[in-house]
C-alpha cells in the first residue's frame, strides 16, 4: 500500500467514524483513535458487503454503500462505548 491509499484510508476512516458517532445517540466515551480504526474498518467491511450484494459499482455517489458503512460503524461505535461503560461499573 502507498502512502497516498494510507492518507485515504485515514481520512475515510475519520469520516465514516464521526458519521458513525452521530448516529449513535449519547455520549461516547471512546478516543478519537478508536473512532476512526472503527471507521476504518466499517469503510473496509461495508466496501465489501456493497461489493457482495452488487451495489459498490454504481454511477454517482454509492450512497446503499455509504448507508452500510455508516451503519458498521454505529454499530461499532455503540459496541466499544458499551464494552467500555461495562469495565467502570
Amino acid at each position: 500500500m502507498e502512502i497516498t491509499g494510507l492518507i485515504s484510508a485515514l481520512f475515510i476512516g475519520v469520516l465514516i467514524g464521526g458519521l458513525g458517532r452521530l448516529v449513535v445517540p449519547g455520549r461516547q466515551r471512546i478516543s478519537m483513535v478508536m473512532t476512526v480504526l472503527v471507521g476504518i474498518a466499517a469503510a473496509l467491511v461495508g466496501t465489501f458487503a456493497a461489493s457482495i450484494i452488487g451495489v459498490s459499482d454504481t454511477s454517482g455517489i454509492d450512497w446503499i454503500e455509504l448507508a452500510l458503512q455508516v451503519g458498521l460503524a454505529g454499530v461499532g461505535v455503540t459496541a466499544l462505548a458499551r464494552k467500555r461503560s461495562l469495565q467502570y461499573q
